[in-house]
């Protein structure tokens, strides 16, 4: 499947840096490099934009080697983008660790990865199936 990008930076477009990769690498398109202080969070534009095929989505994810090694993450994880969509592809990164973070044009931000999606129709109804679950959640099968 092929999907149109704009590319108004100059970074290369994103790819996959295996052929056993399920996201892009996205990078940074600053005119400067920016620093985030601890907990403060900023939306940084990647100069892409597509073109995604309806019944489609793309999904902003962390990358994993800046989560661990820098305490940088995204908010809003996975973030969609919609198959309508034109605007440029921004990513909101959130400085978890203790110490300032200083992102870099170029920088590999966070990763891209493209869904089938299927639309449903919600029906209001008065009861649902009931399953041996039930209600349970939010860590009710306990620690093993």
């Amino acid at each position: 499947m092929q999907i149109k990008v704009i590319n108004t930076s100059l970074n290369p477009l994103p790819a996959y840096a295996t052929s056993g990769s399920s996201g892009m690498d996205v990078r940074a398109n600053l005119k400067e490099s920016i620093t985030l202080l601890p907990f403060e969070r900023m939306l940084i534009p990647t100069g892409l934009f597509l073109e995604i095929p309806e019944g489609f989505e793309a999904q902003v994810r962390p990358r994993s080697g800046l989560a661990i090694k820098q305490g940088v993450t995204c908010l809003n994880t996975p973030g969609t983008i919609d198959a309508d969509y034109r605007g440029e592809i921004k990513v909101i990164l959130i400085n978890l660790s203790n110490e300032p973070q200083t992102i870099h044009h170029a920088d590999r931000i966070a990763q891209m990865v493209f869904q089938k999606i299927q639309q449903v129709q919600l029906l209001q109804v008065q009861n649902i199936n009931e399953t041996t679950r039930g209600e349970g959640g939010f860590g009710h099968t306990g620690k093993q």
